[in-house]
């Protein structure tokens, strides 16, 4: 299983272009996202209040009229990443004046002056917050000037917007049901570049669901910075100001959004160790359609760097988390982010990560060194004193044992049959199709007549540390 989370931080779709079918207009726009899976949600955001602006969308940037990148701020080399591609873009500029080129998403708020004034590389910055403000930008821009809007909102959800899918495979699908965070890890940059927290009304989100249902998905994923911290109380549009008036929580509505169809799988990303509840253990053991999987970052298993960290929670009271999921739900898969090489993480500590890593045996693990992110706590309180040498050497031995138990875990599975979702046909062959089990495992069988949008059982026989091999059997 790689060590990449694919339905979180999916590397494969970095800089993937957003195709929508149906859509006309006379001006052409090209997106292009990057990050985590709610990024790749507001693209869809996006889209819709272009194409309801009058675009079409294209998969070919020389085609263009509009150029918009949304932006992940998470690491460094993401940034860099980012500001080469917008070179490329402002060399095409040249031989095309009229195109607008923009930026979107965490990046944009936090660089806009360096991006519009001091590099040149845009026309228009926006913000996650400001995005129904594209089309007056947008005019801003035809008429000669610069655009920006970065202003961060208490209450903007677009909740009311209906999303244009992403023409991927037609299976699966975003539903964002909170946006911001006011989990003010040390190291984290969220805060700063996507505001507090607030959650949408849940009638909208089952509403959504419903509809992607309709149009034949069969799997929705719940987003939400921390989505277990989701609560919505309809006199305060999702701030809780009154305890004793009537909210719904996260295992409410995940039981809501179950209850659309028993054939519509349901995930959520991500959760937060010191909020996730008994409750939604439960729910998730109550229906059979919300998927035996959690992805629960530990970040270290060492107490002292978690509490520099500020993360709100021990050693000890994760395990005890993992520990009520194993017996609630047993046989569920357990994914994790872990950040080595923090601020003072001395060897000892290091070790403490992964012996955490040998007890919990993760199925996946999204795992990267510490970079330094401007305006958070842990630049300005504490050293990056760890060398990058011996950053990335604890870096290889996390990878290599999460690799170890990757295997070891996907070895577990020869044998079982599964009920698996078919996704996509196989990258390798037309004649295979690559779906996901209930526990988000890979598998790649013989295409035997199923299509995307089937559930099919099939057997387990063979694997990689990657994905799991298998054939259709009947039922």
């Amino acid at each position: 299983m790689g060590i990449v989370l694919d339905k979180d931080m999916d590397e494969t779709r970095q800089g993937e272009a957003i195709s929508m079918n149906k859509t006309e207009g006379s001006r052409k726009l090209y997106l292009e996202s990057y990050g985590c899976a709610m990024n790749f949600s507001d693209s869809e955001v996006v889209a819709s209040i272009l194409v309801n602006d009058g675009f079409s969308t294209t998969q070919d940037s020389e085609e263009a009229d509009l150029i918009l990148i949304n932006t992940c701020s998470i690491r460094e080399n993401a940034e860099q990443r980012i500001r080469n591609r917008l070179r490329q873009f402002n060399r095409a500029k040249k031989q095309r004046p009229g195109l607008i080129i923009g930026i979107l998403g965490c990046m944009a708020e936090r660089l806009k002056t360096n991006l519009l004034e001091e590099e040149k590389l845009v026309d228009i910055v926006a913000g996650p917050d400001s995005y129904r403000d594209l089309p007056g930008l947008i005019e801003e821009v035809e008429g000669g000037q610069k655009a920006v809007n970065v202003l961060l909102s208490r209450d903007e959800t677009y909740a009311d917007i209906s999303p244009v899918r992403l023409d991927k495979n037609g299976v699966t699908g975003f539903v964002s049901i909170t946006r911001g965070c006011d989990n003010m890890c040390s190291f984290c940059v969220v805060p700063f570049t996507r505001g507090r927290e607030r959650s949408r009304d849940p009638h909208t989100i089952v509403q959504e669901c419903a509809a992607l249902f309709n149009a034949g998905y069969r799997e929705v994923t719940l987003l939400g910075q921390n989505v277990d911290s989701y609560r919505w109380n309809m006199t305060s549009k999702g701030e809780i100001k009154d305890e004793n008036s009537p909210t719904t929580n996260f295992a409410q509505l995940l039981e809501m959004v179950a209850e659309v169809h028993p054939d519509l799988r349901v995930r959520f990303s991500t959760s937060h160790p010191k909020d996730m509840t008994i409750d939604v253990l439960h729910a998730i053991a109550k229906y059979e359609n919300i998927c035996n999987y959690i992805h629960l970052p530990v970040q270290s298993g060492n107490s002292d760097v978690l509490k520099r960290m500020n993360r709100g929670y021990t050693r000890e009271w994760y395990l005890n988390r993992i520990a009520a999921i194993n017996r609630i739900i047993p046989d569920c898969g357990i994914t994790t982010d872990i950040i080595t090489g923090f601020c003072d993480e001395t060897l000892a500590q290091h070790e403490d990560t992964l012996s955490i890593m040998r007890e919990v045996k993760y199925d996946t693990a999204y795992m990267y060194k510490y970079s330094v992110r401007p305006k958070t706590l842990a630049e300005r309180k504490f050293e990056d004193n760890i060398p990058e040498e011996e950053k990335q050497r604890r870096l290889e031995e996390i990878i290599t044992l999460q690799h170890e138990h990757s295997l070891a875990m996907n070895k577990a599975q020869i044998g079982k049959v599964e009920k698996v979702l078919v996704e996509t046909p196989s990258k390798r062959s037309e004649e295979q199709m690559m779906g996901r089990t209930d526990r988000n495992l890979k598998v790649i069988f013989d295409r035997k007549g199923s299509k995307p949008g089937d559930y099919v059982m099939v057997k387990i026989t063979d694997c990689n540390k990657a994905s799991l091999k298998g054939e259709i059997v009947e039922a």
